[in-house]
């Protein structure tokens, strides 16, 4: 759930790698880079991509701000921020759809030119929307956001046991998907 949007001095700091008391960005570029991936892989639609990249830009200065420890991976930290904050984002698409189903026309996508890797890209796209959260977060931590299982399995705070099987029940879920589609 991506909430407002950020205000034009905010925006112009972030570009300029200044906060607003002076303070350095705590996003780097490269970090910055992904967490928009996972949020876009994520299913957050560009549009909120900005918002999403604030959000965890809050979270890290909150967290500092409340004296809590550093990170000691911020890049993989934001990652599985962003992660959350997709998964918080699909939560509240879904209780929009209960409610009058009014992102249905957003929610079919159109076909691009017909080559095979843009088909593929959307199938694989739709079968990510398709998994429960906890196995589309795995995948997109582990393929778009290139984490390691036990980084994933630290951010999360689960055994990396448990990592493990989600992202073997999400991947033989994408196969039988992209089979049943004739994608693949």
């Amino acid at each position: 759930m991506l909430r407002g949007r950020p205000r034009r001095g905010r925006e112009a700091h972030a570009a300029t790698g200044d906060g607003p008391g002076g303070e350095a960005d705590p996003l780097d570029p490269a970090q910055e880079r992904r967490v928009r991936a996972v949020l876009a892989l994520g299913g957050v639609p560009q549009a909120d991509l900005p918002d999403g990249v604030q959000q965890v830009r809050l979270r890290l200065l909150e967290r500092a701000a409340s004296g809590q420890e550093a990170p000691r991976d911020v890049s993989a930290w934001a990652a599985v921020v962003a992660s959350n904050l997709a998964m918080d984002w699909h939560r509240a698409k879904r209780r929009q759809e209960r409610l009058g189903e009014r992102l249905a026309a957003l929610r079919q996508p159109a076909h691009p030119s017909g080559e095979d890797s843009s088909v593929l890209s959307v199938a694989v796209a739709q079968g990510l929307d398709e998994l429960p959260d906890a196995q589309r977060q795995v995948v997109v931590l582990r393929f778009y956001a290139d984490l390691p299982v036990r980084s994933i399995a630290e951010q999360l705070g689960v055994p990396e046991g448990t990592v493990k099987s989600r992202l073997h029940t999400a991947v033989r879920a994408l196969r039988a998907r992209l089979h049943e589609d004739e994608v693949v």
